[in-house]
């Protein structure tokens, strides 16, 4: 396969260059702007942030792309999928409040709010998809409904996945809440008795009334209930510092693999770009109501049309730097250079992009044209 254009422009500013020109600059550049969107509904995938959480994109770059949008005369709104676990993202009424209380509303960004699976994340369609591992994706009605994609990601570390990218963006966060459950379901977490100390921090993060704490010889210990568990893996965030609960085997590799099946269900068929801004690299997910301070430096703002070719070039130019000073991944012992998964080691962040490339979503191999 032909290598994929992946476009950078560092966070360097100058005099009458702020980074929201830049940004607008790097989008035209990449392509954006050539693409046959007139008249067209266009979805902007984006995290809009667990309120708490300060690590989620400010809403000032969306406005960029909104803007670009409609001066291609196309018809965008913002878009994510309800959630599985705690937090005010699990309806939809709840999540549009969350939006707007993290800035992205309308009078800011320029566009609707449209949560995609509906009020309660019940309302998706089944989507033919060819993958290894899903033959149908169940996506929020809205995305499927869009005739244009465009994901505009935070690009971060994840406790599951390794890294938080543009597939993860499309494939999780579009996929309904029913659609999430599948992808999960072949992984659920365990606790090792030995490590655990009882301090209920994972029965706080479980949306599934999943665990419980037991009285043992050894003291209260955490137990999950897999029937009840969806696997969404809140619970092994909750617990990085202790270390006691972990992911089952085989459990990430079918996750990260499903994510990216469902991120080619999303695109497949229409107009798709990505612009992923590298920046605030926090340890977790946006989803957390709170947020540890950055793990790694800032390094800029790259786009595609490709978005396997996207998360590689991301990854990699984070893989050339060193941990922040008093950082969680710099506190690590016996680091191996691989800092995704030496931040959560069940993780192996190659393991979606490459399958993602096996199924046709895209390539690992790029060529990166500097702004």
């Amino acid at each position: 396969m032909e290598k994929a254009k992946v476009y950078f422009t560092n966070f360097r500013t100058a005099a009458n260059l702020s980074l929201t020109e830049k940004l607008r600059r790097l989008i035209r550049k990449a392509g954006m702007a050539e693409m046959p969107l007139e008249g067209k509904f266009t979805a902007i995938k984006i995290h809009f942030g667990e309120p708490g959480n300060l690590a989620f994109l400010r809403p000032n770059y969306a406005r960029v792309v909104v803007d670009e949008l409609k001066r291609m005369g196309s018809r965008p709104f913002l878009t994510d999928c309800n959630t599985l676990y705690p937090g005010l993202r699990r309806n939809a009424l709840d999540h549009i409040d969350a939006a707007y209380e993290n800035g992205f509303s309308p009078l800011q960004t320029g566009c609707h709010v449209i949560i995609a699976d509906g009020l309660l994340g019940t309302d998706f369609v089944s989507v033919p998809v060819e993958g290894v591992y899903c033959d149908h994706a169940l996506i929020g009605r809205a995305a499927v409904d869009a005739e244009a994609i465009i994901s505009l990601t935070h690009f971060k570390c994840h406790e599951v996945t390794g890294i938080g990218g543009a597939l993860k963006n499309l494939g999780m966060g579009l996929g309904s809440t029913a659609g999430k459950r599948e992808m999960h379901c072949d992984g659920k977490p365990t606790v090792s008795e030995d490590d655990c100390i009882g301090c209920g921090m994972c029965l706080k993060q479980c949306g599934s009334d999943a665990i419980t704490l037991v009285r043992t010889p050894l003291g209260r210990k955490a137990v999950i209930d897999h029937e009840k568990c969806s696997g969404c893996g809140r619970c092994v965030g909750a617990c990085y510092k202790q270390g006691a609960i972990g992911g089952a085997d085989g459990g990430t590799e079918l996750l990260c693999c499903k994510i990216s099946e469902y991120a080619k269900a999303v695109v497949q068929g229409k107009p798709h770009f990505h612009i992923s801004l590298v920046m605030d690299v926090s340890p977790f997910c946006d989803c957390h109501d709170e947020n540890d301070a950055p793990i790694l430096p800032d390094i800029g703002m790259f786009a595609s049309f490709d978005p396997v070719a996207l998360d590689t070039a991301c990854a990699e130019a984070l893989l050339k730097t060193e941990p922040l000073p008093g950082s969680a991944l710099a506190e690590k012992t016996n680091r191996t250079g691989d800092h995704f998964h030496d931040m959560h080691p069940i993780t192996d962040w190659r393991l979606g992009v490459k399958h993602a490339e096996r199924i046709g979503l895209g390539t690992t191999q790029y060529e990166l044209i500097e702004m």
